[in-house]
């Protein structure tokens, strides 16, 4: 029989005849009533009520709530316009490589068509619930009589007469109420009312769909159990395979879970599970569609699971990726991309069925967690975080931290994703120290100091007064603990120039800096690098110390600050996503990197030059230079009370950026063991400095060695080296870590002091000319504020 044959009132193959009918049918005209059998004709409003008593087989009309309507006239007027939505499926994150870093899922389903699922399960599903499905229409009559009278020989409803259709509409109304648990119970809520709708609809289908149609839907719709939705998802938990290779026994099995998945649960219950497998077959040696010989054959052994557990969200992720499938569930709800409002972004990543491929390199990825873990211990009271930046594309290539992603604190487990902003699923960032200082250099170049600027850099200075965007900033607190500055030992004596001041990190220097261009200059660069506020979404204040890093930012920011450098200051927004599809193969609309020229291409290369002498000999992180001697430019970094360290790195072609703190940042990192490591006091040479390296030195191979493009810098007049003392990041009071104090700054141009045995670098680009110098501007003073 065709999957669309039905049978009508003049069908002469075998339509019931009135004698089968359990009432009389009056010589009246036909009403939309005579649909529910689909060519059998119930006329008056007693064969409504009794049908639908029957169809939902309880034994009493009196406490279902909603009375039968009054009428075919009534019944005319429900609507039948079932919205069917798109079913909840589950998505797929995927690495650069299209390797899966996790399955996410409001419910965890695959929609797949009818040839997908093969025949077997298509078989059993049908005989086991509605052996009947393609000869009646939406009702089937001789399972409504079949229902009453064993119903009235219990005493009880042990039998429904619901068919396949009918139950389809009702998984519909479940599907729509989501998670709305009064919503779900309400379309579960056995009523005279609901059962009428449910019919309404269920004609209406039978009219529009092909019955082969319907049952595709049925199997893709339908719960399982162990959070399976839809045969594809069971199919893959139970035995993993898809439903095309499910054997007989296998297709029994599953399809006897509908009924009662918590029942029927071959993993909790198999015998339970088991014995209805067998009814499964039976039932379909009774239709014919398997010989007593297979029936016997399928029930010959247990239920052979190949079970895998529910596997959902960024918590399944391996390799530490965790953290940044959690910044991508982030962008997705929050990019308007993806939908004009907040709960349209939440619709579509709630909806699923989506393809994500990223932009994590597994490679990099690997080498960022392990530098993590192996110089930090996931019990140590601090914690490291590290993230890699593609210069020129935005693009984020890792993102790893020292505590794994979970909510089990007892295992030191977190959610707080320590390398981004408390908006992208973070917490609230932590003091960059002197991290931040060549944003202040940036800003001062930008409007025309010169790279050999000097300032006289005392030892120790009150806070100057200082220009803001809006008025003045003024010291009120002269004379009193918080309102001078010192210089991070007793040796540190200007005069300084830009080159000498960055490479050993002079604090004084920069205030006097940050003086001569404004407090607004520092702030609007580092707005344009990507600094839009702090990282717990609060605008960056214009005060003195923002350009010493007392300001919390992430790594991600700090990373792609540094990654503008590296990209002649070219500054690309962060991507993590780069192609999303959905299950049908189209795409969605994802945002790329916006790239702006932040800064004049001589401002970069003069600030990479800079850079390059913080890891030379005379920098204080002179001792990070990678196996391969390329260069590498960056900025060591440390608060007040080594509560945090940083250390933000970069190759002409990859930035990293690298915290090490306690997460709440509260812990003082003096006297403390990390990693198995004792440590007098961390700088940021000393703690994140090896991380990074580490990191560094496995992500770079087989990376391009490229080149900055530096400019001449000449050297200031050598001074007396006792005026020269350690930088803030160098520990013990020495110039460099792990070395004496130098009274230079780093010979011109790149590349770091040789490793014992390892020649030096022999190739020097020609110095070009300096630009002229430019007149020195004054700021205006407008209204007074106070810090």
């Amino acid at each position: 029989m065709s999957p669309r044959s039905r049978r009508t009132s003049s069908d002469a193959s075998g339509s019931p005849e009135p004698h089968d009918t359990w009432v009389p049918r009056p010589r009246r005209r036909e009403t939309p009533l005579g649909l529910l059998g689909h060519g059998v004709k119930f006329l008056g409003y007693s064969t409504l009520a009794g049908v639908l008593l029957a169809g939902i087989a309880l034994p009493a009309a009196g406490a279902l709530g909603l009375g039968v309507k009054s009428g075919v006239e009534e019944f005319d007027s429900i609507p039948d316009d079932l919205k069917t939505p798109p079913l909840t499926q589950a998505s797929w994150i995927y690495d650069a490589q299209g390797r899966q870093i996790a399955k996410v899922y409001e419910r965890d389903r695959r929609v797949i068509t009818a040839e997908e699922m093969g025949t077997l399960i298509r078989q059993a599903q049908v005989d086991i619930e509605d052996a009947r499905f393609y000869e009646h229409g939406a009702v089937d009559l001789k399972g409504v009589l079949r229902a009453v009278t064993k119903n009235a020989e219990s005493g009880a409803a042990v039998q429904g007469a619901s068919t396949l259709t009918q139950q389809y509409v009702k998984n519909v109304n479940v599907e729509k109420a989501g998670d709305d648990i009064a919503a779900v119970q309400e379309a579960q809520r056995k009523t005279l009312g609901r059962k009428i709708q449910e019919l309404k609809y269920a004609i209406k289908l039978e009219e529009e769909l092909p019955k082969e149609q319907i049952l595709t839907n049925y199997l893709n719709i339908t719960y399982y159990g162990q959070q399976a939705y839809g045969i594809q998802a069971a199919a893959q938990r139970y035995f993993g395979k898809d439903t095309k290779d499910l054997t007989l026994p296998e297709a029994a099995t599953l399809a006897g879970v509908v009924q009662n998945p918590s029942q029927f649960d071959p993993k909790a219950h198999p015998e339970a599970s088991r014995k209805r497998r067998d009814t499964v077959l039976d039932k379909m040696v009774e239709n014919k569609h398997i010989t007593a010989e297979q029936a016997r054959e399928a029930k010959a052994g247990p239920i052979a699971l190949n079970y895998r557990a529910p596997q959902n969200g960024c918590i399944t992720a391996d390799a530490g990726m965790g953290f940044f499938c959690d910044y991508v569930k982030h962008v997705i709800k929050q990019d308007p991309v993806f939908g004009k409002t907040a709960a349209e972004r939440k619709k579509l990543w709630d909806m699923g069925g989506l393809s994500i491929h990223t932009t994590l390199d597994p490679v990099k990825q690997a080498a960022a967690l392990k530098a993590v873990t192996a110089k930090v211990a996931v019990t140590d009271q601090v914690s490291a975080a590290i993230t890699m930046v593609e210069p020129g594309t935005g693009r984020i290539l890792a993102m790893a931290q020292t505590r794994p992603y979970g909510i089990e604190p007892a295992k030191n487990q977190t959610v707080v994703n320590y390398n981004v902003d408390a908006a992208m699923g973070g917490g609230n960032g932590f003091q960059p120290g002197s991290n931040f200082k060549p944003i202040v250099a940036a800003a001062a170049l930008e409007a025309g100091l010169q790279p050999t600027q000097s300032y006289a850099s005392p030892n120790k200075m009150d806070w100057p007064t200082m220009s803001t965007c809006d008025g003045t900033w003024k010291n009120l607190e002269k004379g009193k603990k918080g309102g001078a500055i010192p210089n991070e030992s007793s040796g540190e004596v200007g005069p300084y120039e830009l080159k000498e001041a960055m490479a050993l990190s002079v604090n004084t220097y920069f205030v006097q800096m940050e003086q001569e261009i404004g407090l607004c200059a520092v702030k609007q660069m580092a707005n344009k690098l990507g600094v839009a506020g702090k990282a717990s979404g609060k605008p960056l204040q214009e005060l003195p110390a923002l350009g010493l890093g007392t300001q919390e930012v992430s790594p991600l920011v700090m990373a792609n600050v540094y990654a503008t450098f590296a990209n002649r200051g070219t500054y690309c927004t962060p991507v993590a996503i780069s192609r999303i599809t959905t299950v049908d193969g189209k795409d969605v609309p994802v945002t790329p990197s916006k790239c702006d020229r932040v800064l004049s291409e001589n401002t970069a290369d003069v600030l990479n030059t800079v850079l390059l002498g913080v890891t030379e000999k005379g920098g204080t992180a002179r001792d990070l230079g990678l196996d391969d001697d390329r260069q590498i430019a960056g900025k060591t970094g440390t608060s007040d009370e080594k509560k945090s360290a940083w250390f933000s790195g970069y190759t002409a072609n990859l930035a990293t950026s690298v915290w090490l703190g306690g997460p709440a940042g509260g812990v003082p990192m003096k006297n403390i063991r990390i990693g198995g490591k004792y440590f007098e006091e961390v700088f940021g040479a000393t703690g994140p400095g090896p991380i990074w390296q580490m990191a560094m030195n496995d992500a770079v191979r087989g990376m391009p060695e490229k080149e900055f493009q530096t400019v001449y810098i000449p050297n200031p007049v050598k001074r007396d080296p006792s005026a020269s003392g350690s930088g803030s990041g160098s520990p013990s009071g020495s110039g460099t870590p792990g070395g004496p104090a130098t009274d230079t700054a780093p010979t011109w141009p790149g590349g770091r002091t040789p490793a014992p045995g390892r020649p030096p670098r022999t190739t020097k680009p020609n110095p070009p000319s300096l630009p002229a110098q430019p007149t020195q501007q004054s700021h205006p003073d407008d209204d007074p504020s106070d810090g």
